[in-house]
């Protein structure tokens, strides 16, 4: 499990994964959907999961060039094993909050 945590160990990876889990995506468009990072911290966090191997960043030779991040194989397997944790949190939010409960019926 130490491997794993290294990996998306911090703030931004967890939220990184699930956003490039929904397809590749370019530096701006994850910055808005990751409100509060900054450019700088986005752009280490994504050094660090290309280097861990989960992360593929690839540029495209335009003007001005385009590059786009997307999970590699090894990322859609962890990603895969972390929905159950997703899944926990979804499950137990309320709880974990401090919030009441929705009553079942």
């Amino acid at each position: 499990m130490s491997v794993a945590i290294d990996v998306v160990g911090g703030k931004w990876k967890l939220h990184l994964m699930w956003v490039l889990g929904e397809g590749p995506q370019r530096f701006g468009e994850i910055r808005r959907l990751l409100t509060g990072v900054s450019e700088k911290v986005l752009a280490e966090n994504l050094r660090q999961l290309e280097a861990s191997g989960v992360v593929h960043r690839e540029i495209y030779p335009e003007i001005p060039p385009r590059v786009e991040y997307s999970l590699t194989p090894l990322g859609e397997e962890l990603n895969v094993a972390l929905r159950p944790l997703e899944t926990w949190g979804d499950r137990n939010r309320d709880r974990i909050l401090g919030r009441p409960a929705a009553i079942a019926g």
